[in-house]
């Protein structure tokens, strides 16, 4: 099938609505439709590295009315592999999610690992096993058609920060004909592939991404290379530049980027979707996210604390239990204290989304952003980077 088919059938399965944009900023809302259901935007979506959300059910995060969740290519190829879910039905069936998935490509795990090696062909690593695996164009797009990805992202080069300009340029040259091949690999209609714009803290580099990537016309696309250690000032520089520069009839996704600070940023510049382990994996360390600012269970001032974690959540946690008692579940290292606090936690960034969607329905964003951070505080971000719980 070509790929003009391809595109032509994906516009069946897929769609981006844009219903509004901020009056006096860049921030919109509208709603993304998958094969597994609609999904209001601006969202976050919760990280399920290796086919699970770390401590919560399925049904968990349905009660919450989560509409995406993202998993990993890297992961799920090595263990336990795509041949496997595929005949288990796909990975909405394997995991018992009937809502919509998104997939990284395994380009940031590799980023991540010590020891690889780029090549042109791909991605070369040893697995656990001491074994040498390639991951590839062609088998990151296989992989994820195996899982019966609702969103499947191409297969790019991370670009580590700092990183010089003439690096940049090569790593870019490369992930672009990486990307044709992932789009020459495409062949699941119901399948949609996003293409990464990367480019470092360059904005010629962005920019040239930018035009680069969108020329293949794609149902959605990302900007990738944020939030690896560049600081808040930079991303922020890069994001402001490449979003007004994407198309708007796209989905515009940030990867990798969680800290409540962070997310209003990237929603006041026009971004509908990110993701990040930040709320999941603080949650299981103790440090739980309220209107007031992040909250550390673990300290003694706690012991006898019988207000709820926030007072103005009306999540199942903060209906139901003191801090007091949360304390006490850490304390005594008990499996529902993951529970309880990832619950709260992912209803937190849900709620967080929520706020904002009405807000920029309304022309008010600024002013929610205002206040929000008011009373949030501006402590600090913490180092935690991107897709791997």
């Amino acid at each position: 099938m070509s790929i003009e088919n391809i595109q032509q059938q994906n516009r069946e399965h897929f769609k981006f609505e844009l219903l509004h944009e901020d009056k006096n900023c860049g921030a919109r809302a509208g709603i993304i439709h998958t094969p597994h259901g609609d999904i209001p935007t601006p969202v976050f979506m919760p990280v399920g590295t290796h086919a699970a959300i770390k401590a919560l059910q399925p049904r968990e995060l349905i009660d919450q009315d989560i509409r995406i969740i993202l998993s990993n290519t890297y992961h799920l190829y090595l263990t336990p592999g795509p041949e496997l879910i595929k005949k288990a039905g796909g990975l909405h069936k394997f995991m018992a999610w009937p809502r919509s998935i998104l997939t990284d490509s395994g380009g940031f795990q590799v980023f991540s690992l010590q020891k690889k090696s780029i090549k042109e062909e791909g991605a070369e690593f040893k697995n656990l096993e001491g074994k040498t695996v390639l991951l590839s164009p062609e088998i990151s797009i296989m992989t994820q058609e195996s899982l019966g990805s609702d969103i499947m992202m191409a297969f790019d080069e991370c670009i580590p920060y700092p990183a010089t300009s003439a690096y940049v340029e090569k790593s870019i040259a490369r992930t672009h004909r990486w990307l044709d091949r992932c789009v020459k690999a495409w062949s699941r209609p119901d399948c949609s592939l996003f293409g990464i714009i990367q480019g470092g803290t360059y904005d010629d580099h962005r920019k040239r991404c930018v035009e680069e990537v969108c020329s293949k016309n794609l149902p959605g696309y990302a900007i990738g290379g944020v939030s690896v250690g560049e600081g808040p000032d930079l991303m922020e520089k890069a994001v402001s530049y490449t979003a007004p520069l994407m198309p708007k009839d796209r989905p515009r996704y940030v990867m990798g980027v969680g800290h409540p600070q962070d997310l209003l940023m990237i929603w006041e510049y026009g971004i509908d979707m990110s993701d990040c382990i930040i709320p999941t994996k603080y949650a299981r360390g103790g440090t739980l996210y309220t209107t007031r600012g992040r909250l550390r269970i673990r300290h003694r001032n706690y012991r006898r604390d019988f207000y709820p974690i926030d007072p103005s959540c009306d999540c199942y946690v903060c209906k139901n239990f003191s801090r007091a008692y949360l304390k006490h579940l850490f304390d005594s290292n008990e499996i529902l204290a993951a529970i309880l606090a990832t619950t709260h936690n992912i209803a937190f960034y849900r709620t967080m989304a929520i706020n904002a969607r009405t807000a920029i329905l309304e022309n008010k964003f600024i002013e929610y952003k205002k206040n929000f951070l008011q009373h949030y505080g501006t402590e600090n971000r913490g180092d935690d980077m991107g897709r791997e719980d």
